[in-house]
């Protein structure tokens, strides 16, 4: 186990080093800085004054001295000022970071609540109505993106209710609140408890034709005990790893949605700051999501040993 940690610490360092350079590299490349944009929105260009801005910002010094200076800021626990709004870059992230965790968890609360009872049902009623009919409301989910799905629920509410499911910056309370993220967590939940439902049926299946179900049966086991005890605890384990994936790759998924639904989160200030190439907020939002993927999948290989005890990270 010593030396699997010893190895996984060295990956975890190698990707977010990787990941820091692509960051970096690729918001140099898009066309224009702040400066730029600043001028080009007044229709002005002062060329003196665009050149004070950007060395007020350093972003006249050579790229290689900016990657150091950004890295070197990041180990001192200095993440760099917003160009934007020209304050520390924590204090612009810290308070939206509690929004976007909240419609994280309740996105994977609402995909795990639905997408695994819902998948065993299937498995069980296999070929049935029930199973048939979950099989396309699951095709129709994957095949609908969240944007779309948003966009209708917001029409709906409009059309029907009269009102419009947007977040409130004042909300009354943490479950009004939970309760305000829950319309956009189950747009996004729709299409991921789809693929839960997906892969627990074929999980399921797969398991329900092994020969300890046989005899689980022959020994006069309930039906409960068999699919819940036996058949899905066997099963559990791609679900583990697709819960993983879906879970480190929220913070993509939440950025279309918490703009849709105007939600002061993570997602929705990323996409600010890539408008007006905020490259510190831009470059620590994307590098926290990498680093929120390296724990995630690390704590899911923890999860496999223990789950199935046959799995072991021997020295």
């Amino acid at each position: 186990m010593g030396a699997y940690l010893i190895r996984r610490t060295l990956l975890f360092f190698v990707t977010v080093l990787g990941v820091s350079i692509i960051i970096f590299s690729l918001m140099r490349v898009v066309p224009g800085n702040i400066a730029d944009i600043l001028f080009e929105s007044s229709g002005y260009i002062d060329q003196v004054q665009k050149a004070k801005i950007e060395a007020e910002l350093g972003l006249d010094k050579p790229l290689v001295q900016q990657y150091f200076g950004w890295i070197g800021g990041l180990v001192k626990g200095d993440f760099g000022f917003s160009y934007m709004s020209e304050r520390p870059a924590i204090s612009e992230i810290l308070p939206r970071l509690p929004v976007t965790l909240k419609l994280g968890a309740l996105t994977l609360f609402f995909t795990i609540a639905f997408g695994i009872p819902l998948g065993v049902w299937s498995a069980v009623k296999q070929n049935g109505l029930v199973d048939n009919t979950l099989r396309v409301i699951t095709l129709s989910a994957l095949s609908l993106p969240s944007f779309w799905c948003g966009l209708l629920v917001l029409m709906f509410s409009v059309h029907v209710f009269g009102m419009i499911p947007i977040y409130s910056n004042e909300p009354r309370g943490l479950w009004h609140e939970l309760a305000l993220l829950s319309i956009p967590a189950l747009v996004v939940g729709f299409r991921s408890s789809a693929l839960i439902v997906r892969l627990t049926r074929s999980s399921m299946l797969e398991v329900l034709r092994q020969d300890y179900i046989r005899t689980a049966r022959a020994k006069g086991a309930s039906e409960k005990t068999i699919n819940y005890h036996h058949a899905l605890k066997n099963a559990v384990l791609p679900i583990i790893t697709l819960l993983g994936i879906e879970a480190s790759h929220l913070l993509g998924g939440l950025v279309v949605i918490e703009t849709v639904f105007n939600i002061p989160g993570l997602g929705r200030y990323l996409v600010e700051a890539i408008r007006w190439r905020d490259y510190p907020i831009v470059q620590n939002l994307v590098l926290f999501s990498a680093f929120a993927v390296v724990i995630t999948n690390f704590i899911v290989d923890m999860l496999y040993a223990v789950i199935d005890p046959r799995i072991k990270y021997s020295d």
